[in-house]
């Protein structure tokens, strides 16, 4: 996955430790089934909840819009994908999620003022502060969702 992503590990020492009893376990199915879940959960924080993963409002926008859900098309752009035997990863590919996870200042590379428009009408600024607006992250909820997830997976594996 090019562009922006989180990764992150997750301490299921009791399923895992499960699992490691098993001959050869195979986390690949656990592993694309949290990192699917991980996924769905920022889709949901970004279209639904529109706060960060720590419950934070996320600071309004200058046209006074919804911040992160104006098309979809971030929401949309939100996929996981399995880093190696023992990792997941879930985020954007797109160029300016970034921005908006850690926030951005924007100056003109070779003009004096850079040049936009909001709501249709123009603005020029020496500079732009974007501020951060963190999509991608576990909440405590995220976190016992995940867990209970992998706890139902290893319950299913051994019956």
């Amino acid at each position: 996955m090019s562009g922006f992503t989180f990764t992150t590990t997750f301490d299921f020492d009791q399923p895992i430790a499960v699992l490691g009893r098993l001959a050869d376990p195979d986390k690949s199915e656990l592993l694309d089934g949290l990192g699917a879940l991980g996924a769905s959960q920022t889709k949901r924080r970004i279209a639904v909840e529109k706060t960060a993963p720590d419950g934070s409002a996320w600071p309004d926008n200058a046209e006074g819009s919804s911040t992160l859900f104006q098309s979809g098309a971030l929401a949309d752009s939100v996929d996981h994908q399995q880093e190696s035997s023992n990792a997941v990863s879930w985020g954007s590919s797109l160029i300016y999620a970034g921005v908006h996870q850690f926030g951005a200042v924007i100056v003109p590379d070779s003009a004096k003022t850079l040049a936009f428009s909001i709501g249709g009408s123009p603005v020029f600024a020496k500079k732009v502060t974007i501020p951060a607006r963190p999509f991608v992250g576990i909440s405590d909820n995220n976190g016992q969702e995940i867990e209970r997830t992998a706890l139902r997976f290893v319950g299913e594996v051994l019956s």
